[in-house]
C-alpha cells in the first residue's frame, strides 16, 4: 500500500504545480484613452481569436463606452437601441475612471467598427476601428 500511495502523492503534487503554471497562451493589450469626444488611438490591430485585454481610461467629463460592432455591422450615422443586437463587445467607463477587462477577439478577420454608445457621441466623432488579422 505504501508503494502505491507515494507515487500518487507525487503525481498529485506535480499536477498542482503544472496547473498553476497555466497555458501561457498569447494575449494582446489595447490601451485606449477616451476624451470628449475622441478615442486615442482610433485604430487597433489584433490577431483573430486571441485574448484581448482593454485598458480604457476616460479623461472626459462625461461617461463613455468602447463598443465593438459585429463584422459587417455598424451604427450608421447615429447609435440607437436598434444597434444593441449588433454589438460584439463593450465596456462602460465613468468620467475620470479607468477600467480593465478581457475578451476574446472575433475569429473572423476584417474591420470592425468601434464607437461610443452614449447618445450623441458617435455624431460628435467618437469612431474608431478594430482590425482583426488572421492568427499566427
Amino acid at each position: 500500500m505504501k508503494r502505491l500511495f507515494l507515487p500518487l502523492i507525487v503525481l498529485f503534487g506535480l499536477s498542482l504545480v503544472l496547473s498553476a503554471c497555466g497555458a501561457g497562451g498569447a494575449s494582446t493589450t489595447i490601451n485606449v484613452t477616451m476624451t470628449d469626444f475622441h478615442f486615442e488611438p482610433m485604430e487597433f490591430t489584433v490577431p483573430a481569436g486571441q485574448e484581448i485585454t482593454v485598458n480604457a481610461t476616460n479623461n472626459g467629463a462625461v461617461e463613455h463606452e468602447f463598443v465593438i460592432f459585429k463584422l459587417g455591422t455598424d451604427a450608421g450615422e447615429k447609435f440607437g437601441d436598434e444597434d444593441e443586437e449588433n454589438i460584439f463587445w463593450e465596456v462602460e467607463v465613468m468620467p475620470g475612471q479607468s477600467a480593465s477587462t478581457t475578451f476574446t477577439a472575433p475569429g473572423d478577420p476584417g474591420e470592425y467598427q468601434v464607437t461610443c454608445g452614449i447618445e450623441g457621441h458617435l455624431e460628435a466623432g467618437m469612431l474608431g476601428k478594430l482590425i482583426v488579422v488572421a492568427g499566427e
